[in-house]
């Protein structure tokens, strides 16, 4: 599909054919290299479970040239309920990881790393089981983020990656 769309909110939803279950992609592309715009924010919204069935959510900085963005990574799971959310994952966690698989960060409670500078962007999360990385520059790239649950726990999480600026 592809669509012009004015500033705001959008939330995309795929769903198997027939309620049928596997693997989706859903990716968001800016057409226009000499417009202005900028993604705020990227999420997705899945079953965690174990093994290679953990939440992966993947981001790209750029282009190539671009300067180093500023982004925050969350990994929440028992906020979820506040919006009605079943099964959400109790004690989420999250790596960060370059295109070559390398981890570059990784948090487990966001409270206990950055908490004073995660607070300050307006956007930590809601309970203090979730997970949040903020990267205050991280250079132009392809990159991915992994929700896993504490314990090999499982239920509904949430990875959202911000653009800060």
């Amino acid at each position: 599909m592809v669509q012009v769309l004015n500033p705001g909110k959008y939330t995309i939803i795929v769903r198997g054919k027939n309620n049928t279950t596997g693997i989706a992609v859903v990716e968001a592309y800016d057409l226009d290299p000499a417009g202005l715009s900028q993604l705020a924010n990227i999420s997705t919204r899945g079953l965690v479970q174990t093994g290679d069935n953990v939440l992966i959510g993947g981001f790209v900085v750029g282009p190539a040239n671009a300067a180093p963005a500023k982004v925050l990574l969350r990994g929440i799971g028992p906020s979820l309920s506040n919006f009605g959310v079943p099964g959400p994952l109790p004690d989420p966690m999250i790596e960060l990881r370059n295109s070559d698989g390398t981890k570059l960060a990784s948090n487990d409670d966001w409270k206990s790393t950055q908490q004073t500078d995660i607070q300050a962007t307006g956007l930590a999360p809601g309970d203090d089981h979730e997970s949040a990385i903020l990267i205050p520059e991280i250079a132009p790239g392809s990159y991915t983020v992994i929700l896993a649950g504490k314990g090999n726990q499982e239920g509904v999480g949430l990875v959202e990656v911000y653009n800060i600026p």
